[in-house]
């Protein structure tokens, strides 16, 4: 696969603050979402899985500390960077309790800012990327490249979706339905047998056997779940 920008999500009511640091974060070469309220950056974190979350906290509709639980009550592992003008101890320590990768006080500097989002991807990732590996496929979650052997594997951005949402869950039985707004988003216009014929793609592609498959595998009446091999 070819390499893509890394994807963050910027959660900002100020239009002068979201303006700014997503200016900054193209300038480094990320891929940049944008929301104003707490309730659009809920729905953007589920439906278009960002690398990364930059998210204020004292926002309408959701604050970023609401979003930031719900996000994590939902099983999304996500990393996410707060930025907030509460600078008080107990109000850094509720954001990393609820499950922040990094707190930091308005008012900041951008050179700051970017050295503080490079080191939650270097702490998430490496320096290449986390990788998670079964059989003789490995899945780099950063670099979004996956290799079977040593053979790199083409997969279309929607495999990849579908497969990092798998992958990043072990164990976890998802609905089609789950899948599908997952992957797609919740406004795609597709069926359940979508993700059928999706899943068996990714079969063909990376099972050693797709007609017995032994890590992408089916939940009878479920769905689908990743298994993460022992030992």
């Amino acid at each position: 696969m070819s390499r893509e920008k890394p994807r963050v999500l910027v959660v900002e009511d100020d239009l002068s603050i979201l303006t700014g640091v997503s200016m900054n974060l193209r300038y480094e070469g990320y891929e940049v979402l944008q929301a104003q309220d707490g309730e659009r950056g809920l729905e953007m974190a589920v439906t278009d899985r960002p690398d990364l979350i930059v998210l204020d906290v004292m926002m309408p509709r959701l604050n970023g500390y609401e979003v930031l639980r719900e996000l994590r009550s939902r099983g999304m592992k996500t990393p996410v960077l707060v930025l907030s003008a509460k600078g008080m101890e107990r109000d850094k320590v509720l954001g990393l309790d609820l499950g922040a990768d990094d707190y930091v006080v308005k008012p900041f500097g951008v050179a700051e800012l970017m050295a503080r989002v490079k080191a939650v991807f270097r702490r998430r990732w490496g320096e290449d990327g986390e990788v998670v590996r079964f059989g003789e496929v490995a899945v780099n979650l950063g670099t979004r490249a996956v290799t079977r052997g040593d053979a790199p594997v083409e997969l279309t951005a929607q495999e990849f979706k579908l497969l990092v949402q798998l992958v990043s869950n072990p164990g976890r039985t998802f609905s089609r339905d789950e899948l599908l707004s997952g992957a797609w988003g919740i406004d795609y216009e597709g069926t359940p047998r979508t993700v059928d014929t999706f899943v068996r793609q990714l079969r063909q592609k990376l099972e050693p056997d797709p007609e017995a498959p032994r890590y992408i595998l089916t939940a009878r009446g479920l769905g689908y779940r990743f298994e993460r091999p022992q030992g």
